[in-house]
């Protein structure tokens, strides 16, 4: 198997046949990956953080969980995680996030841009792109509903392992934001396993 790595602040798309797994690591620590499913038969069909959430009955997703599409189909498996902290509740940053949050920072096309122009050769329309399932991002929750991004707890060579119970097309990123990584920037690995 061979790892590949994602550079700060980029993205990659590529296929991922039935049963196939997906291995997502953070090589350095604390840094976010937004990951993205789509239908290789039909790429209309996405990943969906409702219908995960309404299936699954809960939003602290992990290991034993599934991550469902827009019609109501499984799409990946959680089958290993050595973080169990992920978000599947914020939409990938984007230049609005980025002027919103980061007004004295420089502009960034964000993920949202990083997986638009990564996704455009199979089809996938900016449009297309749901929330992501953000891998080791921390967004707690308190009781009052209020959000907040913390650093990611996830250290060196922690990863996340998902399989495909359908032919996908997966957008990944090492993310863009400084917020949800801690205000540092490091890439993302992967590599399938078969």
């Amino acid at each position: 198997m061979t790892v590949t790595r994602i550079e700060p602040r980029s993205g990659v798309a590529f296929e991922l046949r039935c049963g196939q797994t997906l291995r997502v690591i953070d090589p350095e620590g604390l840094q976010v990956s937004d990951l993205l499913a789509f239908n290789a038969a039909d790429v209309r069909e996405t990943i969906s953080n409702g219908r995960t959430f309404d299936y699954e009955e809960t939003i602290a997703l992990t290991a034993g969980n599934l991550l469902w599409s827009n019609r109501s189909n499984p799409m990946l498996a959680i089958v290993e995680d050595k973080v169990g902290r992920h978000d599947f509740l914020l939409t990938p940053c984007s230049e609005a996030t980025f002027r919103h949050f980061y007004p004295d920072q420089p502009v960034h096309r964000g993920c949202f841009g990083n997986l638009a122009e990564a996704l455009a050769p199979y089809g996938v329309e900016p449009d297309w792109i749901p929330c992501a399932f953000n891998l080791f991002m921390n967004v707690p929750v308190a009781a009052d509903g209020k959000l907040r991004v913390d650093p990611p707890v996830s250290r060196p060579g922690d990863y996340i392992r998902l399989r495909a119970e359908l032919d996908l097309i997966i957008g990944l990123t090492a993310c863009s934001a400084y917020a949800s990584n801690g205000g540092s920037f490091k890439p993302i690995d992967f590599e399938i396993e078969a």
